[in-house]
């Protein structure tokens, strides 16, 4: 009989071994050192280029004759490395970050900080320009430039801006209107499209787990779908 109970006693101890992390993986990210959440957030950025090194038959001075792109995809995880560092920075109290991060997911997309550096030319991207998402080789998802996204600091991204870039806040759905996944099960990569003109750039970045997680989430009716 005492065998049996140190048996079911192990058994115990394994499974809260188990469960444990998991459980404890919702707000382990309020623990992130600085150094932890700066390497998340800097993981998400890329730079690229929307046009040709140089254009011959452009000569005008309307418009440049190529962007420096770059781009942070703000996954979950960067959202969260995003206001841990708010935290460390401005002693703000647990509630009030926890907040910001609810306000930062409460819609059903996924967002990308966009920056654009017109080169040469008359120095001004055009409003004309146009963002799209894909991922893997499923179905590409048009992006809507959001300027009210600017003013929640979980979405702010943790690197220095750098002024010679103009930046815009783009969200892309992430279900369609059924409650559906636009995220493919097999897709490894997420491509960002940008298109200004009749140039186009590309950025590209890894899948998370994070960003299966939160798909797995919208599905079930977890988050509103307006902000």
């Amino acid at each position: 009989m005492m065998r049996c109970r140190h048996a079911v006693c192990a058994a115990f101890v394994v499974a809260m071994l188990l469960v444990c992390p998991i459980l404890a993986q919702g707000d382990a990210w309020t623990s992130w050192s600085a150094e932890q959440a700066e390497r998340i957030g800097r993981a998400a950025y890329v730079r690229g280029r929307v046009g040709g090194f140089f254009d011959m038959r452009l000569l005008k001075t309307e418009r440049s004759y190529n962007y420096k792109l770059a781009a942070t995809w703000l996954t979950p995880d960067v959202v969260r490395a995003t206001a841990r560092l708010l935290q460390l920075r401005q002693r703000m109290p647990q509630h009030e970050v926890v907040a910001l991060v609810d306000k930062a997911e409460a819609a059903a997309h996924t967002v990308m900080l966009v920056e654009i550096d017109p080169r040469e030319g008359s120095g001004v991207v055009p409003l004309d320009w146009v963002a799209v998402l894909q991922f893997g080789s499923g179905e590409e998802i048009k992006g809507a430039v959001t300027p009210a996204l600017r003013e929640l600091p979980a979405l702010a991204g943790v690197l220095r801006r750098n002024f010679d870039y103009d930046r815009f806040w783009v969200a892309f759905p992430l279900v369609n209107e059924q409650g559906g996944s636009l995220v493919p099960a097999s897709a490894s990569t997420a491509t960002l499209k940008v298109r200004i003109y009749d140039h186009e750039g590309r950025v590209s970045w890894p899948v998370s787990p994070s960003i299966e997680a939160r798909v797995r989430q919208l599905e079930q009716g977890g988050v509103a779908e307006k902000r």
